[in-house]
């Protein structure tokens, strides 16, 4: 696979990034495609190890090793050194329904996992992942290809992110009629509210949503089960029902003050700018403005990020974010090895961002959020914070401590809570009368997706919790397969 001396001969070739100086004064996507030369010298760094472990897909506890849809990427990468380009791109789209999608927003466990990372860089995987598809669309590979033959069964999935998107693809290619219920005004869930146009543009959505129409699937939006159409009427008019809703409800802060104006979650902000951009190019002025306030982000995660990104372009006064885990290490420690994902400090897109537009990486490490404060008239206009260790006992049990003497008040205007999701919202529970776990989500029998509901079945985020779009596309492969052998078992 790949050059045999690739590795040693060639330097890792990280993503192109457009300098935040530009990309700050527009909304399109700060990641760029590389060259084809360059590609295929990065396919020729992937070393033919003998026992690859970036395309494994397996998850112990919390730790990720390899990619969740087991793409077989020694075998791609080994074709586009080669220059087979068409080739490499009949291996992606195996195991990968939206490569467009992953080579943009995916962490890139697979490279975490690369045997080239032990002691070196790991190989480009994420942007050869990426170019491979875009060839693909460029040169005229991927055109609507419906099934030669249809079973004349019937499948509502309900929920159009990559779960539901993946699980519906799948399904069509099989045979089965397909219809998508989404209760957005727009198709494609987290991909396209969720995730900025920084880093995932919209009409990469839409071209992808364009050729599964094409395809025979239908789409049908703004339309919400048990408000819209009641979820009997779903279980009568379809063979089977697949729910791929997501785990949608956010974690709030039960502390003093969270009743003021100017606190919001930020899946709420997030949203709202992009629909008013895709609407009217924020002309409409639907949204939250950051515009000249005081931002503060509670919670150090991806999302987090994404609001960062999004109210520098808002042209914020300022911007922190607090996270209540300590500064991650630069170098891999001893109790995260390979090949695990590596849990090191980085510099995200909108933390370099935020060095250049308002001169320092915004982040604020070990730190809680006691309480907020209103200005008299209801609204936001401080928070109280302490600074927090942990600590562990001889049993592993962790402890978190305040440390005394460290508190501090922050000014803001406008506060956004990126603290993640607790579960699935519970009119889709009550909808379909489903079982919940205690940990929120909904309950499923063993790894087959089934619910306690016969011919319900469940995938995505709904069903394992907050999680990856790559895990998203794996479980509606897998709920895919499991709903088809269902329904052709009850065929006479």
């Amino acid at each position: 696979m790949g050059k045999h001396t690739g590795y040693i001969e060639y330097d890792r070739e990280g993503p192109i990034e457009r300098k935040p100086s530009e990309r700050l004064n527009d909304w399109g996507e700060y990641l760029q495609t590389h060259s084809e030369d360059s590609m295929e010298k990065q396919g020729a760094r992937c070393m033919d190890c003998a026992t690859p472990f970036c395309h494994t897909g397996i998850q112990i506890g919390r730790s990720m090793i390899g990619c969740p849809t087991n793409n077989l990427i020694p075998e791609w990468n080994d074709l586009i050194y080669r220059g087979r380009w068409k080739e490499a791109f009949e291996r992606l789209i195996k195991t990968n329904n939206f490569p467009e999608f992953t080579g943009r927003v995916c962490p890139a466990p697979c490279e975490g996992s690369c045997t080239a990372a032990i002691n070196n860089s790991a190989v480009a995987i994420k942007s050869i992942e990426r170019a491979i598809i875009e060839k693909g669309f460029s040169e005229g590979w991927i055109t609507p290809n419906q099934p030669a033959i249809r079973t004349g069964k019937k499948v509502a999935v309900v929920g159009s992110g990559p779960a539901g998107l993946a699980c519906a693809d799948q399904l069509n290619k099989l045979g089965h009629l397909v219809t998508v219920f989404e209760r957005s005004d727009r198709i494609g869930g987290l991909l396209m509210y969720g995730i900025p146009n920084m880093k995932l543009e919209k009409d990469i959505v839409e071209r992808r949503v364009r050729l599964l129409e094409a395809e025979g699937i239908q789409f049908i939006t703004n339309t919400e089960i048990g408000k819209d159409i009641q979820a009997n009427e779903l279980r009568e008019s379809f063979d089977a029902v697949i729910l791929c809703t997501g785990a949608q409800k956010p974690r709030d802060l039960s502390i003093k003050g969270r009743e003021l104006k100017g606190i919001h979650f930020a899946m709420d902000y997030l949203t709202a700018n992009t629909k008013s951009l895709l609407d009217s190019n924020l002309a409409d002025r639907a949204y939250l403005s950051a515009e000249g306030k005081a931002v503060i982000v509670i919670g150090g995660g991806d999302t987090g990020a994404d609001c960062i990104a999004t109210a520098l372009r808002h042209k914020c006064k300022s911007i922190v974010q607090f996270g209540k885990h300590p500064q991650l290490p630069i170098e891999r420690t001893a109790s995260n090895p390979w090949p695990e994902f590596p849990n090191t400090f980085s510099l995200d897109y909108a933390y370099e961002e935020a060095s250049v537009q308002i001169g320092n990486d915004p982040r604020e490490y070990s730190i809680l959020t006691k309480r907020f404060v209103g200005d008299g008239d209801g609204y936001v206009k401080e928070l109280h914070t302490v600074q927090i260790e942990k600590t562990t006992d001889q049993h592993g049990n962790t402890f978190i401590h305040e440390i005394p003497g460290s508190e501090k008040i922050w000014s803001a205007d406008l506060v956004l809570i990126a603290i993640g999701f607790s579960g699935p919202e519970v009119e889709v529970l009550q909808a379909f009368a489903l079982k919940q776990e205690k940990q929120q989500k909904m309950e499923a029998e063993n790894d087959k997706y089934a619910t306690n509901i016969e011919g319900v079945f469940i995938a995505g985020d709904v069903r394992r919790g907050q999680s990856l779009v790559v895990w998203a596309i794996r479980e509606g492969r897998e709920a895919a397969l499991v709903c088809d052998k269902y329904m052709m078992s009850k065929i006479k």
